[in-house]
């Protein structure tokens, strides 16, 4: 079995645990400036860091069979928990009446979707000459485009896939380089500089252009300019994702292990966040102890879903495999 490295599994803890604070600050960021800034920065990179590790495991695109594989492990449990989202909703009272919506994304989900498609994508993009610079066009592009942009998630698909392809066209040098020493304390100016910008100078309407699940006429942005500021967009999340990467540590630690079940704890915080939603626990909360608590809560959630039991548990949903206490009782069986 090959190898898993440390330092990949290690940036997905830390951008797993920002996934899930950013969404547990999310009701709260509109009547506190200080969550709405720390809210801009974790989003500004926390998903394209993602979507670039993402990327770069993505080299075996053209082998035979590659495209099977990622079905089995992207749609297969979109479609699962896109139905169980769907009575989960309500349920849970969120939604008035029981509607199955199989291609318009539940909350989360939208990655799963998206990532089929980006994979897809390699096929026409990787190889050809320019295919980034035409990447970055097209997710220019498409926000222009009178479309209904949830729907298959295609807003988000073309937006965020120049990210992915960089993420695919990158190889393990250029993160050995990232991960030098002489860049650590550089990056770690410089993603202070920019939680500072977040505060001070990023307009309230940002957190839309980060999600890159809008249209710009649904942003409201109805001029050429539009374009200008999703690049702009891209620029400072690039530059602030590759500033995270090279604040991750390398070596294994206590931590490393729940980055390799990112997916769990991605796919299953969701339903935890919404149940806290409909509690009154946010009613009052606007201390800074308080919001100390949500990191914490946020650190407990991540060790809980990404624990072994937990896996076990939830692999058959996940990774359609019985769990391993079945196999031994299969195994004794026999």
């Amino acid at each position: 079995m090959k190898q898993r490295e440390a330092f990949f599994d290690n940036a997905r803890f830390f951008l797993i645990l920002l996934v899930v604070f950013g969404h547990l600050i999310s009701p709260l960021k509109g009547d506190s400036d200080l969550l709405n800034g720390i809210y801009t920065f974790i989003y500004l990179f926390h998903m394209p860091a993602f979507i670039l590790i993402s990327g770069y495991f993505s080299k075996g695109y053209d082998q035979p069979g590659y495209i099977q594989k990622v079905f089995r492990k992207t749609l297969i449990p979109y479609f699962i928990f896109q139905i169980i989202y769907c009575f989960f909703y309500y349920l849970t009272g969120y939604e008035d009446n029981l509607t199955l919506t199989l291609f318009d994304p539940h909350w989360t989900l939208w990655f799963l979707l998206s990532l089929f498609f980006w994979n897809l994508m390699l096929k026409v993009f990787a190889k050809r000459r320019y295919a980034l610079p035409l990447a970055f066009l097209l997710g220019i592009a498409v926000g222009y485009l009178p479309l209904d942009a949830s729907y298959l998630s295609v807003e988000r698909t073309f937006t965020f896939f120049p990210i992915f392809l960089l993420g695919n066209l990158m190889d393990k040098r250029h993160f050995e380089k990232l991960s030098r020493k002489s860049f650590r304390i550089p990056a770690v100016c410089f993603l202070f500089l920019t939680l500072i910008a977040c505060f001070y100078a990023f307009p309230d309407e940002a957190s839309d252009w980060l999600l890159g699940s809008k249209t710009y006429a649904d942003m409201g942005v109805l001029d050429w300019s539009a374009g200008f500021y999703r690049a702009l967009t891209y620029a400072v999340s690039i530059a602030t994702t590759l500033g995270f990467l090279a604040v991750v540590p390398k070596g294994r630690h206590n931590f490393t292990v729940y980055g390799a079940r990112t997916l769990y704890i991605y796919l299953l915080h969701g339903f935890i966040i919404k149940l806290i939603g409909l509690s009154k626990v946010y009613n009052q909360m606007d201390a800074l102890y308080q919001y100390a608590a949500l990191f914490i809560g946020a650190l407990l959630l991540c060790r809980i879903l990404g624990s072994g039991v937990v896996k076990e548990v939830a692999k058959p949903m996940i990774e359609l495999k019985a769990p391993k206490f079945l196999h031994k009782i299969s195994l004794n069986h026999h």
